[in-house]
């Protein structure tokens, strides 16, 4: 799996924040929110699968 690079344009409260929450776990910024992005991203994709076998099974 390769890597791309994604700008983001944000305002300083947003990336203080971001900095304190990742000083707090050890990180960097960078990381922090590249982990972020793939815990909501795996939510979502577990969320829909959840669905699916609902949908599939019948909800109980």
């Amino acid at each position: 799996m390769g890597s791309t690079v994604l700008s983001l344009r944000i305002d300083g409260e947003l990336l203080d924040r971001l900095k304190q929450h990742a000083a707090k776990r050890g990180m960097s910024v960078q990381d922090y929110v590249v982990g972020t992005l793939v815990r909501g991203d795996f939510d979502e994709r577990f969320q829909s699968a959840v669905e699916e076998t609902e949908k599939f099974y019948g909800a109980a």
